[in-house]
């Protein structure tokens, strides 16, 4: 698979197979960044396609000056918090309910592996979504998609201390809901 410098200048050129494959390499990111935000599955794909229409009229944008992931997660997340503010601005006739959480598939070889997997899963995305706002976007940078403090810092405009200690505090945050949730977790 080529690396994703040579995806983008692909697409660049006009490449449809290129951003088929950018696509599918990111496609599970971005909709994770749209489900932390939007809280909701079927709102997160939509969400998640307006993203990958934006990422591909703004292509010629990305500079290539931080890594391409810093850059799509930042559009990302730029654009949920957008669509955030306008449902804010004007909210549902009606309250939805919320999903309980995303379906996690596991790959585990065994049905009693792929239910303890899963059931971490689920614990530790009922962690997340306990957790204050900053704390979860956070976590979701840093542990979950793996951006350096650097990058988190430039694309949320914070200063790297600030980072650090609310990485430092987002890790106990969670640590503190996890053993909360399941008190004999990890015992």
């Amino acid at each position: 698979m080529p690396d994703v410098t040579t995806l983008v200048d692909r697409c660049r050129q006009g490449d449809g197979l290129a951003w088929e494959a950018l696509v599918r390499r990111f496609q599970s990111r971005v909709y994770a960044v749209s489900y932390h935000y939007m809280r909701n599955a079927d709102e997160a794909r939509d969400v998640a396609q307006d993203i990958f229409v934006r990422v591909y009229q703004r292509l010629d944008s990305y500079d290539g000056t931080s890594s391409f992931i810093a850059w799509l997660l930042r559009v990302s997340r730029n654009i949920c918090i957008d669509r955030l503010r306008r449902r804010s601005a004007r909210p549902p006739a009606s309250d939805l309910a919320l999903d309980d959480g995303i379906e996690l598939v596991a790959g585990g070889p065994s049905p009693e592996e792929e239910a303890g997997s899963s059931a971490r899963k689920a614990l530790l995305y009922r962690a997340l979504n306990g957790m204050s706002d900053k704390n979860r976007e956070i976590i979701l940078l840093k542990e979950i998609h793996g951006l350096k403090l650097e990058e988190i810092s430039e694309m949320l405009g914070l200063p790297i201390g600030t980072i650090k200690s609310r990485s430092s505090r987002a890790r106990i945050e969670l640590a503190t809901r996890v053993r909360s949730l399941a008190p004999s977790y990890g015992a």
